[in-house]
């Protein structure tokens, strides 16, 4: 029986000739001529003084964080139900990552939770467009605003996601994205940052890349000039490899979209009367950039058993994303109740953009069938118990 993935990376021949260019360049490396056009790009395409590209948004973040003047013992308030980049960046300025709560409806942070936590240490907070779907950013900037705080969009999994008719990552003040290969623009590996602050951008694009900035550019000067290090920085560049696969999946947004879209809208209607499931619930005023397709089961339902039974069919599956506060690196007694229920409770079944109208069908006949079998509910269920 033909496996069907969790994910998949739509890469093509236009990709390939871009990538065929730049090993005919001579330059392969970071900061070179594709990374330049790539930042150029992302500027244009979200409105932002600066851009930079880096080798994942873990870095972007990190590097985020720097160029604000995160100091030790700071707090910066993340939002718990998420992949834990946040906190790591948060640690890794030796700062105290405070987790906020979500939103049981949409899994996003809760601007209640948030406001919940600001204290006397407390300088920004890192909001995360969960598994696609952008935050609450009208209310989480007044927040911001009203405390003095920085307001960083984790927008890793929003690339072509919209809130209040902007797109994701344009949508706070600094925002990082990542190029991941399950994202819905991927070299494999990659990120970026996006500042209205030209001197943030600059920062990290210094940072990144040890400190002294393009070697590409240095190499175009005369003489020899000899960079010196005046700061710790990181290898953080980005390949003008991946950066030539990007500028062509970046003109290919709107179409890899919309087909996540036609893929997200048959699952929904199709798993909308399941009464063991919940499916995604995206409010009116934003747009979802599906990197995922999450439904939350019901408490009745054995989610382990309902994932091996699709593996065991050849179906990928996945629990969704983490409670960060419960994760033993991160362990905290301040608790997050509706992000640790989902925890338990969400599941991820395939979505990408190259999933047939067959397959989407044939991952809910297997759903269906695996929850109801795997339910200790006495409810009758379209005549199966």
């Amino acid at each position: 029986m033909e496996s069907i993935p969790l994910v998949h990376a739509s890469l093509g021949e236009r990709e390939l000739a871009a990538v065929a260019e730049v090993f005919a360049s001579g330059w392969p490396a970071g900061q070179g001529p594709r990374g330049k056009a790539l930042e150029a790009q992302l500027a244009r395409r979200y409105g932002v003084d600066g851009a930079v590209a880096v080798s994942n948004c873990g870095a972007a973040l990190h590097l985020a964080l720097l160029a604000l003047g995160v100091k030790p013992g700071d707090e910066v308030i993340v939002a718990d139900y998420t992949f834990p980049a946040p906190a790591h960046a948060v640690r890794y300025v030796d700062a105290v990552p405070v987790f906020a709560d979500v939103r049981p409806d949409t899994g996003t942070v809760d601007p209640q939770a948030v406001a919940d936590l600001v204290g006397p240490r407390t300088v920004g907070v890192i909001a995360v467009d969960t598994v696609g779907l952008p935050a609450d950013y009208t209310q989480l900037q007044a927040i911001a605003d009203r405390h003095g705080l920085f307001l960083i969009e984790d927008a890793a999994c929003a690339v072509g996601a919209t809130y209040q008719g902007r797109e994701a990552g344009s949508l706070a003040e600094v925002a990082c994205l990542s190029f991941h290969g399950r994202k819905g623009a991927t070299s494999g590996e990659g990120g970026a940052l996006l500042a209205a602050d030209p001197a943030i951008a600059a920062d990290a694009r210094l940072r990144s890349s040890f400190g002294i900035g393009s070697i590409f550019d240095q190499s175009k000067v005369v003489g020899l000039p000899i960079p010196e290090f005046t700061e710790v920085g990181y290898n953080f560049k980005l390949s003008d490899i991946a950066a030539a696969i990007l500028q062509v999946q970046l003109g290919r947004i709107d179409e890899l979209l919309a087909r996540r879209n036609t893929v997200a809208a048959h699952y929904t209607g199709l798993l909308a009367d399941e009464e063991l499931l919940t499916v995604p619930f995206v409010p009116e005023d934003r747009t979802h950039a599906w990197q995922s397709y999450v439904v939350t089961l019901d408490r009745s339902v054995d989610r382990a058993a309902v994932a091996a039974e699709l593996r065991g069919q050849g179906i990928g599956c996945g629990h969704g994303t983490w409670a960060t506060h419960v994760q033993p690196v991160f362990k905290s007694e301040h608790t997050c109740p509706v992000s640790a229920d989902l925890f338990q409770r969400n599941l991820a079944v395939p979505m990408h953009a190259e999933l047939t109208t067959n397959q989407v069908e044939r991952v809910v006949d297997a759903l269906r069938g695996a929850v109801r079998s795997h339910s200790t509910s006495t409810r009758t269920l379209g005549g199966a118990a």
